[in-house]
């Protein structure tokens, strides 16, 4: 897989999608929110599957077993730390307001970088 999530993805709770087991589902969203520490790249869409632990669905699982095909085809991706610089520190923050079309919740992030190397 060339991305963790398909850009058209619209995950949202499917009553159609037969019911999954909660315990396996929760299990595969643990193992790889373990991961999110140093591959940044997979924090949105597993956060987004997250999202569904209540009730999972089928739908759900398929994007997460999407994830783990492109965490297999991608293993040599992982952050670089630089060093010799002065020190600085710098941050970055972004919000969207009520963008949760289910509940109309709001989705914040930010990143912190210190030396220029990204460390939350």
């Amino acid at each position: 897989m060339k991305n963790p999530m398909h850009p058209t993805t619209c995950l949202k709770l499917d009553e159609e999608s037969n019911k999954l087991d909660n315990s396996q589902y929760n299990a595969m969203i643990g193992s790889i929110l373990y991961l999110t520490m140093s591959r940044l790249d997979i924090l949105f869409s597993v956060g987004l599957c997250a999202r569904f632990q209540q009730d999972p669905r089928e739908v759900h699982l398929t994007v997460v077993k999407r994830i783990f095909k492109y965490l297999i085809g991608t293993p040599n991706l992982g952050l670089y730390f630089e060093h010799d610089k002065v020190f600085r520190l710098v941050s970055y923050c972004d919000t969207n307001y009520a963008g949760d079309k289910l509940k109309k919740r709001s989705t914040s992030g930010s990143c912190h970088l210190i030396v220029g190397n990204l460390v939350t």
